[in-house]
């Protein structure tokens, strides 16, 4: 019987049962004291870095894993078809035996290669020989049923079949048989899955790296655009309020300092009107200052700030904020008008009458709870001001999620990784 089962050569059929065997055979003889070999000389230079000349020859033992991993990657991809690209950092040209091994111990490549070896002679070691005991077993049984039960001793099983007489080493003929009929089905996937357990342990997972870039590009261009918008807006604001009032000033002043002689009562008159001018400039710019990075901000860290924040709100807010420390100036200012836009949100659309906002820092993550209890039904998505929030906190690889079914309550939980001094 001819079983299509393709290989890495292409070759199907019996020959291709054969080839597999052998290819599995030879990995299993070759594999196994290799990679016992390669793990104890890594360890022993590891274990001799203390005293000193683990430094000297751990650089020249990785190197030597390095280029008996990379053989076997060659064996994959040309007799499996399984492709895994090596991913070693570079080492800087002409370094010292010091860089050279805190380099490569730095490297997590160094570290799939070492755990592979213990994969490789252990479960690596069984998926490469199976092929070929798919082969040679059979033969075995064979061999029992043509008389090779008269040598053996008193309770030898075959498989799951106790042969002691004639008949039972002809059932031990019909199930060498069996496997020998199941060995096309069996063999190439078992070789297959011994190089995908290699590429699975010692693949340095190109498709999360790729993902990781693809994110890392979008929250860039997103912060460009963020950028971008802001700087607009400021420019906007200075020009249509804070500047618009200082030039009305200026006019003024040179108003009152013609009619100081002329008419005093007028001039008195336009000095009230250009001191209100003047403080709602200043108002003005001390709102824009706030709207760029509020002075309590930098001044007390992010808890006060959200509870200056709250104090200006027009419904009753509870804040609740346990932080051991302050957190990187970025990514308490992203927190800052993450915090605020989800308010501001809370009370322009929810109709809610009161918020709750919890701040803390577990885990390693910076984590913001607001809930309110409005009507609910806010979602991200197009238009919506929880849209640009996502975008904020995806800058720095933090996250939100949203609970606010139909009726509410709303709870918006925004989360960065950080540290925290």
């Amino acid at each position: 019987m001819t079983i299509d089962t393709k290989s890495g050569d292409g070759r199907t059929g019996g020959r291709g049962v054969a080839l597999a065997a052998l290819r599995g055979l030879a990995l299993a003889l070759v594999g196994l004291p290799g990679s016992v070999l390669c793990l104890s000389l890594a360890l022993l230079s590891l274990g001799l870095i203390p005293i000193g000349a683990g430094i000297v020859t751990t650089p020249y033992v990785l190197a030597w894993v390095r280029t008996y991993a990379n053989r076997r990657r060659v064996l994959a991809a040309e007799w499996g078809g399984v492709r895994i690209p090596p991913a070693y950092r570079p080492l800087p040209q002409g370094a010292n035996p010091w860089t050279r091994t805190f380099g490569m111990l730095g490297d997590p490549a160094t570290w799939r290669d070492l755990r592979w070896l213990v994969v490789d002679m252990t479960a690596g070691f069984v998926t490469a020989l199976l092929p070929a005991m798919l082969l040679l077993y059979p033969l075995q049984g064979f061999a029992l049923a043509l008389g090779l039960w008269r040598v053996m001793g008193d309770g030898y099983w075959y498989g799951f079949v106790p042969v002691d007489d004639q008949t039972s080493a002809l059932g031990a003929g019909v199930l060498a048989l069996v496997l020998l009929f199941f060995a096309p089905f069996f063999a190439r996937r078992l070789l297959d899955a011994h190089f995908r357990l290699t590429r699975a342990v010692l693949g340095s997972n190109q498709a999360e790296l790729a993902e990781r870039v693809r994110v890392l590009t979008e929250t860039r261009r997103d912060a460009v655009d963020t950028s971008a918008a802001e700087l607009r807006r400021i420019e906007r604001d200075l020009h249509d309020g804070a500047q618009a009032r200082l030039v009305a000033v200026g006019m003024d002043l040179g108003t009152i300092e013609a009619l100081l002689d002329k008419d005093p009562a007028k001039a008195k008159e336009l000095i009230a009107r250009t001191r209100r001018s003047s403080v709602e400039a200043l108002s003005e710019l001390r709102e824009l200052v706030r709207g760029i990075h509020p002075p309590v901000l930098a001044e007390r860290g992010l808890g006060d700030a959200v509870r200056a924040l709250a104090l200006r709100l027009p419904v009753a807010t509870e804040v609740n904020v346990e932080l051991p420390g302050r957190a990187d100036a970025p990514v308490e200012s992203a927190a800052y008008f993450a915090v605020s836009e989800v308010l501001a949100n809370a009370v322009k659309h929810s109709g809610a009458d009161r918020v709750w906002v919890d701040v803390h820092h577990a885990d390693g993550h910076l984590r913001v709870t607001v809930t309110d209890n409005g009507r609910g039904g806010a979602m991200v998505g197009a238009g919506s001001g929880l849209t640009g929030v996502e975008r904020r906190l995806g800058t720095f690889d933090g996250v939100l999620a949203v609970s606010s079914p139909a009726g509410g309550p709303t709870m918006v939980t925004m989360e960065i990784p950080c540290a925290s001094s």
